[in-house]
């Protein structure tokens, strides 16, 4: 897979992202097997008499577990992701690479949902590929 081919329609590098990577997925995991080994539903039991945060144990292995699934093998180009991205069938539907191809990008509402977690990452992505093109975009800074 090329580096052009990790660029996501909304601008984000696919490179990037922890979910790609895996390290956060294979931590959750390798720590719920150690917890598991331990018998820590038991010792969290105990604990919680002297320390309430342990009564929340279940919750938090819960938790890792939903981490551990966050992997993604795929990139957004590849169909990586949500599977019912409305900024990837936009793109798709308009046949353009990415958002910084459209007019709209910098008050489109489908990028709306991407700030809660890449404030405004994306949208500086967006500028910087419109502006100095994918190349540049690969060899620089990019935001997550």
């Amino acid at each position: 897979m090329s580096e052009n081919d990790l660029i996501a329609y909304c601008g984000l590098y696919c490179g990037d992202c922890f979910n790609r990577k895996g390290e956060i997925a294979d931590l959750a995991r390798d720590l719920r097997k150690k917890l598991r080994e331990a018998k820590f539903d038991r010792v969290s039991r105990g604990l919680s008499r002297f320390f309430k945060q342990f009564e929340n144990y279940e919750q938090c292995y819960g938790v890792l577990g939903a981490m551990v699934r966050l992997r993604c093998k795929k990139s957004c180009r590849d169909g990586g992701g949500n599977p019912s991205c409305k900024i990837r069938k936009c793109c798709q539907k308009k046949g353009i690479e990415g958002c910084w191809e459209c007019e709209e990008y910098k008050t489109c509402e489908k990028l709306d949902f991407l700030k809660t977690i890449h404030e405004d990452a994306h949208l500086k992505n967006l500028r910087k590929i419109k502006t100095k093109g994918i190349d540049k975009f690969l060899e620089g800074k990019r935001y997550w």
